[in-house]
């Protein structure tokens, strides 16, 4: 897990909505997963490559294979939070992923992914196209 630090190359910011929150205006633990995931949406869309667009011209698609999250803090209605996405380690078929949500300078929950690259049709194993794999390389030299 990580440091306390934040030295992630991507950084998506959202708002917390009514829709995230318990009762009480708390995110519900679940929902740093979907945060976790918008982040990762949105990395893979500022290397150029739409999920929707990998699925349809390539018939490729990410799937979650793993997950670990530790929650230290909660969020609540109406935080803006940054969510972090670091490539830890990569293979040919599959990325782990390092991700942390931060209110300000408070870190609120972080997370190890794993995503594995599939066939849209069988769900078979697929090498990960090479963008993709080269931009996670790059982010693994730093």
């Amino acid at each position: 897990m990580s440091d306390f630090t934040r030295a992630a190359p991507f950084v998506h910011r959202l708002r917390v909505y009514w829709e995230d929150t318990d009762a009480g205006g708390i995110v519900f633990y679940a929902n740093y997963l979907k945060f976790f995931e918008r982040a990762r949406t949105e990395w893979l869309r500022a290397l150029g490559i739409g999920q929707q667009r990998l699925k349809d011209e390539h018939a490729l698609m990410f799937v979650v294979a793993a997950t670990s999250v530790r929650y230290l803090r909660p969020a609540r209605l109406d935080d803006e939070l940054d969510v972090t996405v670091t490539v830890v380690a990569a293979g040919r078929a599959s990325l782990d992923v390092a991700q942390q949500a931060w209110h300000g300078d408070r870190l609120l929950a972080e997370g190890d992914i794993r995503i594995g690259c599939v066939d849209a049709g069988t769900f078979a194993p697929r090498r990960i196209p090479k963008p993709i794999a080269d931009a996670a390389m790059q982010e693994l030299r730093r």
